[in-house]
Formats: C-alpha cells, structure tokens, sequence
C-alpha cells in the first residue's frame, strides 16, 4: 500500500506520496495562504491529495499532521496556532471531500514519530520532538508509538508557564514557553531591544550587535528552564530538536549546557540532538499514521 502524508503548516502545505517502506514517489509544497480562511485550506488540500492520488498506482492511505490536537469531546481542532482552524470538524471535513478516510494527528506529534523511526532518535525507547517554529510544540514516542496522554495535549510544553504573568499567548494564558522561544517570540524581542526588525536568520548573523549578548543569554536561559522542566517530568532517551529555531547552532552546546544546569539530577547526560529530516519530518510522520 501507498502513503499520502499531509503537514499542513502555517506558511505551507507538503504533501508526499511514498511506497509502504516511505521511500518518496513523488512531494510537492504550497502556500497554506491561511488569511484566506478555513475553506480556503480545506481546497488546498483536497487539490493536492488528488494531485498526490493520480501518481499512486496502488492502494493509498492519508495521513494528515496539523497544528493543534483533536478533542476527545467533541472531535474538533483545538490548541491550535493556526487560529482558523479552532473549532473546526477538520477530519470529517477532509473524509467528505475525499470520499474516504483520513488519520489525524497533531504536528509535532508526527515530526517525534518520523525522528524516532527514521531519524535522529532511532533505537531510543523514550524519544522527546520538539518543534521550535512558529509555534513550541512537543511529542512523546514511547516504544515506537505516539503517546497522546489522557486528554490528547501529552507534550505540549509550549504551554508551560514559564514566567507567570508574562507574555500574553493567544492560549489565552500568560508566560507560556512559546510566547518566548518560538522564532516570531525571539524577533519580537530582538526588536523591542535594538528597534530592528530582523528574521531570526537575520539576528543570529549579528553577533558584534551590542545587543546580541543580552538577547541571547535571556534566550538561552528561557530555553534551559523549559526543556529542563521536561527532562525533570519525562526523563526520555532523547530529545531532538526541529523547526527553524533548531537551526541555531547554540543550542546544541550553550544551550545544551544550560539545560543541563537546571535539571534537577546529580547525572544529566540526555542527548539534545539536531533533527535528521530537516522540515519534512512532519509529512513522513503523517504517513506513518
């Protein structure tokens, strides 16, 4: 059986059609244009999975990885960053179009599934994704398979206090982690501090910047106490980082030792590891569903 894997991501849409061993048929990106609205996602999608289904010459399933998580209540979208789709029916919606049946799954969620299969975390039992993007999102692969916890946000750390009274998120909660190392947290920042509005590829280039110290060692802090407060909970195998913050070549050293300093464990050795499949993880882990 064939694969079709949809990441459906805040700027973009990939689709991907592999063979049952993930080996890549044929893949193809689109904008998301999510200010067009829901509808108008919903059309972008089908198109695409329809484009991805005259390639197959066999029989093909879909898998679909979005941002947010589906309620357990009510089966809609919630916790999303992609505000348009709260609320919405989004897999019912897709099985109508479609005509057949389609597995959801959160983003992050998907990319730990890819990593722990196909990447960076192969051969570890207890494998932490994280997503650093638009958004701060997490997954929790335990043994192989997607641990989604009681209430379906397992691993949404992005949502952890992290300074109480801090930073509005559109959670509705303040000082949540996401609303201070998520990529548009960390320009927003770079630019109440210099006035400079720079891409966060843009910053990292300017480390004479008289500014650059304070915005990096407030950076690396924020990011120590999160993750720490992850290993203390979780204390998984690996972790593996993703999304553009995880570009950022600090965070595997700096960052790593300033994790480590704030775990709270005589012994702290968890490996911080770069991604393996770059920002296709998600759509590989969508059709692992």
């Amino acid at each position: 059986m064939n694969r079709i894997g949809i990441d459906l991501g805040g700027t973009k849409i990939e689709g991907i059609l592999t063979d049952e061993n993930y080996k890549t048929i044929t893949r193809k990106r689109i904008p998301t244009n999510q200010e067009e609205g829901y509808n108008s996602i919903l059309e972008s999608i089908k198109n695409l999975v329809l484009e991805l289904f005259h390639e197959s010459n066999d029989k093909t399933s879909i898998g679909v990885c979005t941002p947010g998580a589906l309620s357990l209540n009510s089966g809609l979208i919630k916790n999303s960053n992609t505000q348009c789709l709260i609320g919405k029916d989004l897999q019912n919606d897709l099985k109508n179009i479609l005509n057949c049946n389609v597995t959801i799954e959160n983003d992050a969620n998907c990319f730990a599934l890819a990593e722990a299969k196909l990447g960076a975390g192969k051969n570890s039992n207890l494998v932490f994704g994280v997503i650093m993007g638009t958004g701060v999102g997490g997954g929790i692969i335990m043994n192989g398979e997607i641990y989604c916890g009681r209430t379906n946000i397992a691993g949404e750390w992005g949502h952890h206090c992290l300074h109480t009274g801090g930073n509005t998120c559109y959670c509705g909660n303040k000082g949540c982690v996401e609303t201070y190392i998520s990529g548009p947290a960390l320009e927003k920042k770079w630019s109440k501090m210099t006035g400079q509005n720079q891409s966060l590829s843009e910053i990292i280039k300017n480390p004479d910047n008289p500014n650059f110290s304070n915005w990096k060692n407030s950076f690396l802090d924020d990011f120590g106490s999160s993750l720490a407060n992850v290993i203390d909970i979780l204390d998984p195998d690996m972790i593996v980082l993703g999304g553009g913050v995880s570009n950022i070549n600090f965070l595997y050293n700096e960052g790593k030792n300033t994790v480590y300093e704030k775990v709270f464990s005589d012994i702290v050795d968890t490996p911080i590891v770069k991604n393996e499949l770059g920002d296709s993880a998600g759509v590989f882990g969508a059709c692992m569903l």
